[in-house]
């Protein structure tokens, strides 16, 4: 019984980080123009937009991994039942 409660806790953890990825693409355009109007950000401005597009990439090919990987547990037990 602990490993379907896990295994949907792990589902349900990939979703969060599939959503927090989209949420990182979807506020980079609103956060950079604010962080290149500071001085000290400002001639690193590319460096940071590429650290946050692959923090975003990260985070929702991670999520894609885990529900993939879950699934198929959920499968495989599902065709031993």
């Amino acid at each position: 019984m602990k490993v379907v409660e896990t295994t949907q806790f792990q589902i349900v953890w990939g979703i969060i980080l599939i959503l927090a990825g989209i949420g990182v693409f979807y506020r980079i355009p609103q956060v950079m123009p604010k962080l290149a109007e500071i001085e000290t950000f400002a001639s690193i401005t590319p460096f940071i937009k590429f650290c946050f597009y692959f923090i975003g990439i990260v985070l929702f090919c991670g999520g894609i991994k885990k529900i993939y990987n879950n699934m198929g547990t959920v499968k495989k037990r599902n065709s031993e039942e």
